[in-house]
């Protein structure tokens, strides 16, 4: 028997149906846990192996790598001959590489161009932004950036537009980054996609060739596409419509980084004559888990709809667990958790689940004060979190303002101006008279202190340090209006209000806020307080078996035996 045939012969009817759909538009909605990996994989095997397809015809786009891999060895598992060509099968970001390598000269560009990350980009951006006056932070304009490139919005339309006039720096420094690119011989990460999108919208000989070479095509995550990739996608089926698209639009969680749920909701009107299968047996949950799960999804409003059934039979049920505030859940499940470590269970597969990163900070209290080891997946440790750090620095300069280490980490939060240069000629001179950098900037002039930098910086740091005495005065009090009068003068908020995520910054700092009055009823002092944090922050970090902690957004593609979900609630998981 052809491995083809063994491999169609265990597919489920809706499975089957899929993956030997040979021409024109096919969507597979595709539930969690169906079987999705199996049948696009069947499907490809199918095509080579069965029907005879080129296999250099077939083109197979995913998100990750490990995607990819998986997919391209289980298909070859299944393949009867070793003498075929490999498919491309390959993210979307590898494709508009090899794609660019043939085709970019066409941009009067060279095609032995280098690829940027992120940190060169930054690097390269922070060079530009400092000849330009702008109030949003560097990361702040490094996402704006890169959101215009998935856009496909080209610096050259952006200087024509109205889009962004309350920010008219965004344009020249777009304009200059990407001059800087050019002159170089760089594209960074965004560009892969939108330059091979330049080459296709605008050169049609170049677009009717591509559609011709790749005659089926298919995209694993299609609810995970965004407009760029979309457009992408349509142009490479300009010559026919054998797109096979792979997704569940109930599972569309990156709205935030461009990903447009309408492009799996609008996918037959895009193409007239497409057939839609629902993958709806799941080999993953049982019944009862489905169940609920179902009955929540059934009451979003943009969704297609699909009946998940479960192959694993009823189950325990799901266990809700009601708790009056962050510190109760977090011991209820602690304790829960302690109860299946006795049991025999492996840490490895226990999981807890949350909504936003700052809903952590309980959660590590509790299983650090039950002993329970655990590790953050796809997250920084709460107190680590750099808006926390910061604060917490500002606290150490309120007990001892003579200790240059957190007066130096917190010297520009807010942006107060200070270079690297200016910084050190201040340590000297505070050295030469054996004084702190507070205690000297507390006892010089503005007037002297501007022989060592600017004017306007020795006016920031007299500022700085009058606030900081202001604020020392304040704590002594315990008048319940420390942290008001802290946000008023400090305004650590302003400094990372700009920033792309600004608003989860800002959910961290209110939540630290929320545990320090917490902690100022049980009259701890800032000290003791600080303290306790330091003891928290630096607990056992041994290697070994750990429960995992995680936002929903990193647990995409995970499995564990048990799952605590926390923070369930109105406002905070929708």
């Amino acid at each position: 028997m052809k491995k083809i045939t063994k491999a169609l012969a265990s597919l489920n009817d809706a499975q089957k149906a899929s993956a030997t759909h040979i021409d024109g538009a096919l969507l597979i909605l595709a539930g969690a846990g169906s079987g999705k990996t199996k049948t696009i994989t069947t499907r490809v095997a199918y095509l080579i192996d069965e029907v005879g397809i080129d296999p250099t015809s077939i083109l197979t786009l995913t998100f990750t790598n490990k995607a990819s891999n998986e997919m391209r060895q289980r298909a070859f598992d299944i393949i009867d001959s070793n003498g075929y060509a490999f498919p491309l099968l390959c993210t979307f970001h590898k494709f508009g590489l090899l794609f660019l390598k043939f085709h970019i000269e066409r941009l009067g560009r060279s095609n032995t161009f280098s690829i940027i990350d992120s940190e060169d980009r930054k690097k390269i951006l922070k060079s530009i932004i400092k000849d330009v006056e702008t109030t949003l932070s560097n990361s702040g304009i490094y996402e704006v950036i890169s959101g215009l490139k998935n856009a496909m919005s080209f610096a050259d339309d952006l200087i024509k537009s109205s889009k962004y006039s309350d920010y008219p720096e965004i344009a020249i420094i777009y304009s200059a980054y990407e001059k800087y690119l050019i002159e170089n011989n760089l594209v960074d990460f965004d560009d892969l996609l939108l330059l091979t999108y330049k080459l296709l919208r605008d050169d049609k000989n170049l677009r009717e060739e591509s559609s011709k070479k790749y005659q089926y095509i298919m995209v694993d995550e299609y609810q995970d596409t965004n407009e760029l990739q979309f457009n992408i996608l349509q142009f490479l089926c300009a010559t026919h419509e054998n797109l096979c698209v792979v997704g569940d639009d109930d599972q569309s969680i990156y709205g935030w980084r461009g990903a447009d749920i309408r492009n799996i909701l609008d996918f037959s009107l895009k193409f007239k004559n497409a057939k839609v299968v629902k993958l709806e047996i799941n080999y993953r949950s049982t019944k009862s888990i489905l169940e609920v799960a179902s009955n929540v999804i059934a009451n979003n409003t943009q969704r297609i709809g699909k009946n998940l059934i479960s192959h694993k039979g009823e189950g325990e049920s799901v266990h809700v667990l009601i708790s009056h505030n962050e510190i109760e859940e977090s011991t209820k499940v602690a304790l829960a958790i302690n109860t299946l470590l006795t049991s025999g269970v492996n840490p490895e597969d226990i999981a807890i689940l949350y909504r936003v990163n700052a809903l952590s900070r309980s959660l590590e209290e509790g299983l650090m004060k039950a002993n329970i080891p655990f590790k953050l997946l796809g997250g920084v440790r709460f107190y680590d979190r750099m808006e926390i750090k910061d604060i917490i620095a500002y606290f150490r300069i309120f007990i001892n303002p003579h200790d240059d280490f957190w007066l130096l980490r917190v010297i520009n939060r807010p942006k107060r101006g200070v270079g690297e240069k200016s910084i050190e000629k201040l340590l000297f001179e505070a050295k030469i008279q054996n004084l702190s950098l507070y205690g000297f900037i507390a006892n010089t002039s503005v007037e002297n202190l501007a022989k060592l930098t600017t004017t306007k910086i020795s006016i920031a740091l007299k500022e700085m340090i009058e606030n900081i005495e202001k604020l020392r005065v304040a704590i002594t009090l315990d008048n319940g209006d420390f942290l008001d009068l802290f946000d008023k003068l400090i305004d650590i908020k302003s400094f990372y209000k700009s920033r792309i995520d600004g608003e989860d910054k800002i959910f961290n700092i209110d939540e630290f806020y929320g545990y320090f009055r917490d902690n100022r009823k049980a009259k701890n002092s800032l000290e003791e307080f600080l303290n306790e944090i330091s003891l928290l922050s630096d607990s056992d970090n041994s290697e070994g078996k750990k429960v995992s902690m995680m936002s929903i957004h990193s647990s995409k593609g995970l499995e564990f035996e048990h799952i605590f979900v926390v923070g369930l609630e109105e406002r905070i998981f929708p």
